[in-house]
């Protein structure tokens, strides 16, 4: 059922009255406050709440929230209201969920909640960082400026995830495709080569046996393959959500060869880039170190960000901590010192950022370049070593003949 939210005068005394009622219809409200012997100010429907679960479920792309926020910018920079601006935002994005949550925040800014506010409500659609982005340009009377600032930070951050997430895909694609071949070798093709063995009833070489007790294993006991797998994957998992847990997982994938230099490109990227959009939109330092650190998606990089938040609010500086982590290059740890001395620290943030954004495509091309030949390698002997291992008794076989 509808809830509707009226705004009622009291008859005799003038009095505005606000209040919410849970009825079918609009006439039903109407009739509520007539009853009541009050005037009529107000009356209108209350959009539906999603729960962080719809919004999974519909899903909000990171590329709908730059396309929402790019028109958002454009209609304020062009004087419409505030209010109209949102709501011609609902009526056109094609993305369902985001347009609920667009009527919710229309909904909480007629009632007279901040933009920042209101956006805060919906922490699925729009980020900390996004919230006090807006909120710091609501208090500048810079909205218009902050809102391209925030597409263009969201278009490059969305494009430095794809990048890394597409590295990942080719390799995961290829060792599926072996998976399954592997599967297909031992539940089908080594059951024939077993039978035609057991018929001649010969004794089988070291690496045959092996390879039958693999099939064996996975014919009668693949449930257990499942098992084990899930509780490799569920035990992982458990110890990730753990402090300490995380912490060594981040630090073992940073210090991975190849892989580890691209994610920690890809996290230094992500750091100057959102610290730098932040500082430049006017939020304060203390802040964007806060947001910075949730944001930065490795508990090793946060560490040393919460770190370097400490030593600001003791009046130190931001580059010490941060050498201390060992975990930004020298040169970032020098091109802050810099901009912290000079006063252009956004600036300087933003320069590093983009260097680091070409420098996370070397790194993903050099990971690439050298996953095909590893692939192939690995490939080589496991599937080569199956066939080897079948074909020795026959080889056997024939010098027996011979």
């Amino acid at each position: 059922m509808p809830v509707f939210e009226y705004t009622a005068r009291n008859a005799s005394t003038g009095q505005i009255l606000k209040g919410t009622l849970d009825v079918p219809n609009r006439d039903e409200v109407l009739k509520h406050i007539k009853q009541q012997k009050m005037i009529v100010v107000n009356v209108r429907e209350q959009p539906k709440q999603l729960s962080f679960g719809a919004l999974g479920k519909k899903g909000i792309k990171t590329r709908d929230i730059v396309i929402f926020t790019r028109q958002f910018a454009t209609m304020i920079n062009s004087g419409l209201p505030l209010v109209q601006s949102l709501d011609i935002l609902a009526k056109q994005t094609e993305n369902a969920a985001l347009a609920d949550v667009t009527k919710q925040v229309v909904f909480d800014v007629e009632s007279g909640h901040t933009l920042a506010d209101a956006f805060s409500k919906h922490p699925k659609a729009f980020t900390d960082l996004y919230v006090n982005m807006v909120a710091a340009g609501e208090a500048g009377g810079i909205l218009d400026t902050i809102l391209m600032r925030l597409a263009t930070f969201l278009e490059k951050s969305d494009a430095l995830i794809r990048k890394v997430k597409g590295a990942m895909v080719y390799p995961g694609v290829i060792f599926s495709v072996a998976g399954i071949a592997v599967a297909v070798l031992l539940i089908f093709v080594i059951p024939t080569f077993q039978k035609m063995f057991a018929s001649v009833n010969m004794e089988l070489p070291l690496p045959t046996r092996i390879v039958i007790a693999m099939s064996d294993f996975l014919i009668n006991y693949w449930w257990a393959l499942i098992l084990i797998i899930g509780g490799i994957v569920y035990a992982i998992k458990q110890y990730y959500k753990t402090p300490d847990g995380r912490l060594r997982l981040d630090q073992m994938l940073l210090n991975a060869p190849v892989l580890g230099d691209m994610l920690r490109k890809s996290a230094v990227s992500r750091f100057t880039r959102t610290l730098g959009t932040l500082i430049s939109s006017g939020v304060s330092i203390l802040d964007g170190l806060e947001i910075t650190a949730k944001t930065a998606g490795n508990r090793v990089i946060h560490d040393a960000v919460m770190a370097s938040r400490n030593s600001i609010a003791g009046g130190d500086t931001i580059a010490a901590p941060l050498e201390k982590s060992k975990v930004f290059p020298p040169m970032v740890i020098s091109m802050i010192a810099v901009g912290e001395q000079t006063g252009g620290l956004d600036e300087m943030l933003t320069k590093i950022a983009d260097f680091y954004d070409e420098e996370v495509d070397v790194a993903v091309g050099a990971l690439l370049s050298l996953m095909e030949p590893m692939m192939i390698v690995v490939l080589g002997v496991i599937v080569g070593g199956m066939v080897v291992a079948m074909y020795l008794p026959i080889f056997d076989m024939m010098n027996a003949v011979q």
